[in-house]
């Protein structure tokens, strides 16, 4: 291929996730676009309470990769990233940090609330509902009910092997795989097991990802870190 062509494709590939946020890619799902709309939505339903998970769960390891070009994407994705959930599946992860503790382990969270612009980034880069969630539904990150999760050993601060990295976008991530030396088993089962404990479900895909139940009609929240700042809990 000519390099001039080829270097035309690159900027076109790479400008993408731009193009998206400039056209406002489009949800059918129901959405808060403004602060002032949020807080009335939780005055009128407190369950809808945005927490701030670090004062919550003040030990809580926040390793936040879209935050930095630690991703798939190598874009660096977030800005004043902060790590939010909706009351209940909050109040619900610090039952989980509190089981892990008396075992000497704990979570690391990569990614909780994602302001909607970002799930249009992604699916614009991956494309496939397995490993991305489709703008028109929205995902249960941009409505505060999702976790992207691993456990850590508390003495050494280490991950442990869960068999693939975060965002590893193969067979070998679903929860079905098996083909997994015994440890790595034990080590996701423990997570799944603990967290569906206390409510959360799983996505068969991707053994990080878990959500609550979206039972009180949550709203796709079409805002960024910064709205949300003066909100939280």
């Amino acid at each position: 291929m000519n390099k001039g062509i080829f270097a035309l494709l690159a900027v076109a590939v790479a400008l993408v996730p731009c193009f998206c946020v400039a056209q406002k890619c489009k949800t059918a799902a129901k959405t808060i676009d403004s602060k002032a709309v949020l807080l009335r939505s939780i005055k009128e339903d407190p369950s809808k309470k945005i927490v701030a998970l670090k004062r919550l769960i003040p030990a809580l390891r926040l390793d936040l990769r879209y935050a930095t070009t630690n991703n798939f994407t190598k874009e660096m994705l977030y800005l004043h990233a902060q790590a939010y959930l909706r009351v209940a599946p909050a109040n619900a992860l610090k039952q989980v940090q509190d089981e892990l503790n008396k075992k000497g382990l704990g979570i690391k969270l990569y990614d909780a609330f994602r302001p909607f612009g970002v799930t249009c980034k992604i699916w614009h880069l991956v494309p496939d509902r397995r490993y991305a969630a489709n703008p028109l539904k929205g995902s249960n990150h941009n409505r505060g009910l999702a976790v992207d999760v691993t456990i850590i050993d508390l003495k050494t601060g280490k991950e442990l092997d869960m068999g693939t990295p975060f965002d590893s976008f193969t067979d070998t991530a679903h929860h079905s795989f098996l083909q997994l030396p015994a440890q790595v088993l034990a080590n996701r089962r423990l997570l799944k097991s603990t967290m569906r404990k206390y409510g959360f479900g799983i996505v068969p895909d991707e053994w990080w990802h878990y959500q609550w139940h979206n039972d009180r009609d949550y709203e796709v929240l079409d805002l960024d870190f910064d709205d949300l700042a003066g909100i939280a809990e």
